[in-house]
């Protein structure tokens, strides 16, 4: 509920404190003082798109400031929750606005974006006019009304995951089908590439181990005389027998030598241990570089096919074996997508008949609902004297969506015979005021904590239909609140509460006030609605009869 509402240097007005009260609340004044002012002050702190220009002129910056009860239950707290925002039984939003268009907003003390304050601003107030085309006037918003009236939420909520599902599973089959195509694409080159590498079977190292093998063959030739005469120069016709010879006569020496010859022994023994070990590396030498002429032309030919298979495949030679494997599972693939295919097929149609289910679930609740829902407002519009005139919504097939396959129009007949049409198009003024209320009045059943605003709703009726208006605003402000800006005598004699806003020029400066009227008060503002500019004791006698009921 809406508490208070300050505004500061806004447009025309200078300085303004309000403070609202359960029920109707009425805001009368003559054209162009004031009233949509108020209006665009309190849409500016709640986020609402509007006015670029709103300083007053002469200000820095313009500010207002609303606050608001919010009982327990208040949707609105789940909104602060949500942007991490404090709560407590009262909300308070300030809004700034500098001349050069910069807008910062406070929510409970705490910065806000414009975005918080809009979903706040959905929670706590809703605005309605005869030219409000971004609420019950518009056709593309009548769906989520007939869902917002049958409290469909969870079986749309159900809808929509079926729909990502299926959405999910068409993305799955088309992304497999692409894949598949394009395996198939390539399928002779993977087929004979498998081939080629399986028949040469590539290992990991093997191009360098051939790389040093031909390598060592080639170089055998120049190589092979010279280690075979090292490899006799270490034999035993060579250093070893010369070894051997000098260790044999220093033995015999040895003894008559009283130890001077045992360490030349034991440097002998070692150096023809260390002998022996190069004798062998160079006779394993030798027989390394023992080869034909086949044998080089074989590592040669696997050399470089396996460099050659590489260079193809744009891998390096150790990576071959891996990129075999890919190729394999490519294939394998290939020869396991179609059952995978089927599978996916399989689930696409599972969904899409889940998907089917929810959405004929929701079409059928949607219709019953709109029977409800043309029965309920028939009932609002004979209080309203429009009993002759006919209400229906029409549920009819659209392109299936995650809301579902239906679109819902709300359509109007204002007298027997005539035909019927949108909302907008077919109703007056007057009588579209009138459809707006009884819709308005059916959908707020049950709703609690929302401020409903109604701009010059009542326009274009007077007399005894005004009167069902404003009894029928009134009915609906029992237990709540409702703010009416209006025109019409009957309508305002009817408000729990009365304000009349007022433009006065001071020093060349036009501002607009705001003043609280007592009931005596009530009956001259009465009577200039009713009267026009001069106040006759007539018209001061209507008044009074209007405010005795």
């Amino acid at each position: 509920m809406l508490r208070g509402l300050e505004i500061r240097d806004m447009l025309i007005i200078e300085r303004l404190d309000l403070e609202f009260q359960p029920g109707l609340n009425v805001l009368t004044g003559e054209t162009g003082a004031g009233k949509s002012i108020l209006l665009d002050s309190l849409g500016f702190v709640l986020g609402w798109r509007g006015r670029a220009e709103l300083v007053r002129k002469g200000a820095d910056t313009g500010e207002v400031t609303a606050w608001f009860d919010l009982p327990d239950d208040h949707p609105a707290r789940t909104v602060l929750e949500e942007a991490g925002l404090p709560v407590s039984d009262e909300l308070i939003l300030r809004r700034v606005n500098t001349t050069d268009g910069r807008k910062t907003a406070w929510v409970n003390d705490r910065r806000a974006s414009g975005d918080v304050l809009r979903g706040l601003s959905d929670a706590l107030v809703e605005l309605h006019g005869q030219h409000d085309d971004r609420g019950l006037l518009n056709p593309r918003g009548h769906r989520d009304i007939l869902d917002s009236f049958a409290d469909l939420g969870a079986r749309v909520e159900k809808t929509r995951q079926t729909w990502s599902a299926l959405r999910a599973a068409e993305k799955a089959l088309a992304q497999a089908e692409d894949a598949l195509d394009a395996v198939r694409a390539e399928e002779d080159f993977l087929r004979h590439a498998v081939k080629e590498l399986d028949q040469l079977d590539p290992k990991p190292g093997e191009e360098a181990t051939l790389d040093t093998r031909r390598r060592l063959m080639q170089s055998s030739e120049k190589i092979a005389s010279d280690v075979a005469r090292a490899h006799g120069a270490l034999g035993y016709d060579g250093a070893e027998g010369a070894m051997t010879d000098a260790m044999r006569w220093l033995e015999e020496a040895a003894a008559q030598a009283d130890g001077q010859l045992d360490d030349p022994l034991a440097a002998l023994s070692r150096a023809l241990n260390e002998l022996g070990d190069a004798a062998s590396g160079v006779e394993r030498c030798l027989d390394a570089l023992q080869f034909n002429s086949a044998e080089l032309e074989e590592t040669e030919e696997r050399l470089f096919a396996i460099r050659g298979l590489a260079r193809k495949h744009g891998v390096a030679p150790d990576d071959l074996a891996g990129f075999a494997d890919h190729l394999r599972a490519k294939l394998s693939a290939l020869e396991a997508g179609d059952a995978d295919l089927e599978r996916l097929h399989e689930d696409w149609k599972d969904a899409e008949v889940r998907y089917a289910k929810a959405a004929d679930v929701l079409t059928s609740a949607r219709k019953t609902a709109a029977k409800r829902l043309d029965k309920a407002v028939s009932a609002e519009l004979a209080p309203l004297k429009m009993e002759r005139a006919v209400f229906e919504t029409y549920v009819v097939q659209d392109t299936p969506g995650p809301d579902g396959q239906d679109a819902v129009s709300f359509t109007v007949a204002t007298n027997p015979g005539a035909p019927a049409g949108p909302l907008n198009k077919i109703a007056s003024g007057g009588e579209l005021s009138r459809f707006l209320l009884a819709l308005k009045v059916c959908l707020t059943q049950g709703q609690s904590g929302l401020t409903l605003i109604f701009d010059e709703i009542d326009r274009g009726v007077g007399g005894a239909t005004a009167n069902a208006v404003g009894r029928r605003l009134s009915d609906l402000a029992q237990g709540g609140q409702v703010l009416v800006v209006t025109h019409s005598p009957q309508v305002a004699a009817l408000g729990a509460h009365h304000w009349r806003v007022a433009k006065e020029v001071k020093g060349g400066m036009t501002t607009s006030s705001v003043v609280a009227l007592p009931d005596p008060d009530r009956v001259d503002e009465i009577a200039r609605m009713l009267s026009g500019d001069t106040i006759t004791e007539e018209a001061r006698g209507a008044a009074r009869a209007l405010l005795a009921g």
